[in-house]
Order: C-alpha cells, then sequence, then structure tokens
C-alpha cells in the first residue's frame, strides 16, 4: 500500500474531544471499532494505519485555544511516533 501524500484536516470547528477523535477517525481512515481516546489514538497511528507523508491542520490556532489539553495531547502524540518510529510518522504543518 503507498502512503498518502498529504491529508489535511480543518480544525477550525471542533468544539469538544468527541468531535476531535470522530474527524481524526474519518480523516485518517481510522477502523470503526477505534476508541476515540488518546490511547486509541496512539494506537492507531503507531500500528493500525498508514500515516501520510504530510499532515496538515487548518485551524489549529482555535482548536489550541478551545481544546488545548487535546491540542496537547495530539502534539505530543504526532511528536513521540516521530522519535519511537520515525519510518511511520507524518511531516506535520500546525
Amino acid at each position: 500500500m503507498t502512503r498518502s501524500s498529504i491529508i489535511k484536516i480543518d480544525l477550525s470547528r471542533i468544539q469538544n474531544p468527541k468531535e476531535l477523535h470522530a474527524t481524526l477517525c474519518t480523516s485518517l481512515n481510522f477502523p470503526n471499532w477505534y476508541g476515540r481516546n488518546w490511547d486509541a489514538f496512539w494506537d492507531a497511528i503507531s500500528g493500525l494505519v498508514e500515516m501520510p507523508e504530510t499532515l496538515e491542520f487548518s485551524g489549529w490556532d482555535i482548536f489550541s485555544e478551545h481544546l488545548p489539553h487535546d491540542a496537547k495531547m495530539l502534539r505530543q502524540c504526532l511528536a513521540e511516533l516521530a522519535i519511537h518510529y520515525p519510518e511511520l510518522a507524518s511531516r506535520v504543518r500546525y
């Protein structure tokens, strides 16, 4: 399977963690049984799905202002992926 070159995710209208995880699930092709929490997100990006070469977020400033904890967790998971599994990681644009 060939990695997607880029996936763009608009976070500007995300109002709560449930919406965030639903958006991530759809955008990144997570399985329907994805647990919609940060442990499940880690499991998905580190082995269940093929991450794109580039992951581009729009609306990051608005999103991180509304949901600072979730913004921190999303950033942390993607940074950890780059450290522990660089071959799976995406370039990330915020």
